[in-house]
């Protein structure tokens, strides 16, 4: 055999040896994460009580789980089943307990409303979860707003086309920190309200869910599998509405800290 193939042969062994290295590490080596041309940043909620904070993976949103907010959106909540849809995981707007955080009036809409809502993080994941097992996969809860260009998702809807864009876009899913399960329990009744400049605009209890939180966890497991990180936007009661710079939101759940936000 010639030196040149000699050496060929023993470039592609020594080729080879590497890749196999570097595929199948000894128990315990460290992997390096490949290069990347940028850095993106995650998106968190702090917990409560904690220096660490919830990363976000998910953005799920259930539609018309009140009653009288399906009616008053045309809908008919004894006969339709639940849907999901999602926005994305850098739409969140962490709020603080006792400060006013300014909420940027988005772009394209006329029509932009508020929809005040129980969050359910996720601790565990999972596909075809029980009903009856869901809870467990739970890691705390907050409240926040589903924020909706009203005006962009009625067109979309009307034209048979996708209506993300009424949904989906910078700072739509204000959120306040994570409170864990652990202190605060788990939510299946007490007062959800909202107010717009003092006055009550939203008013409801959390047993007026048609899709308990539990059952919202199953039936997203049969769609998609679900993750730590993923959170859950639990519905919202009747009375959506506008909202125009200088207005002052003010949500509350029984049991979690009140939130504010004004329209800028």
């Amino acid at each position: 055999m010639s030196s040149s193939r000699r050496g060929l042969l023993a470039g592609s062994a020594a080729m080879a040896t590497g890749a196999i290295a570097g595929c199948a590490l000894p128990a315990g080596a460290a992997r390096t994460s490949p290069s990347t041309p940028f850095d993106v940043a995650a998106s968190t909620i702090p917990i409560v009580g904690s220096e660490q904070v919830y990363p976000v993976r998910r953005i799920y949103c259930i539609g018309r789980n009140y009653a009288a907010h399906a009616r008053e959106m045309g809908s008919d909540p004894t006969r339709e089943p639940p849907f999901f849809f999602q926005k994305p995981a850098d739409a969140i707007q962490v709020v603080t307990p006792g400060v006013v955080a300014d909420h940027p009036y988005p772009s394209l809409t006329k029509n932009y409303h508020y929809e005040v809502e129980l969050v359910v993080a996720l601790a565990k994941g999972g596909r075809d979860i029980a009903t009856a097992d869901a809870l467990d996969h739970v890691y705390g809860y907050s409240l926040g707003l589903d924020m909706t260009r009203r005006d962009l998702q009625r067109e979309m809807g009307d034209q048979k086309k996708p209506w993300e864009i009424g949904k989906s876009f910078d700072h739509a899913a204000p959120v306040g920190p994570i409170h864990p399960v652990a202190k605060v329990g788990h939510f299946t009744d007490g007062a959800i309200w909202l107010k717009v400049n003092g006055q009550i605009k939203q008013s409801a209890t959390l047993k007026y869910m048609i899709w308990s939180v539990a059952e919202q966890i199953s039936r997203l497991s049969q769609a998609f599998e679900l993750m730590p990180g993923d959170i859950i936007y639990s519905g919202t009661p009747e009375n959506v509405g506008p909202v125009v710079r200088g207005d002052l939101i003010e949500i509350h759940i029984d049991g979690l800290p009140e939130l504010s936000v004004r329209i800028v």
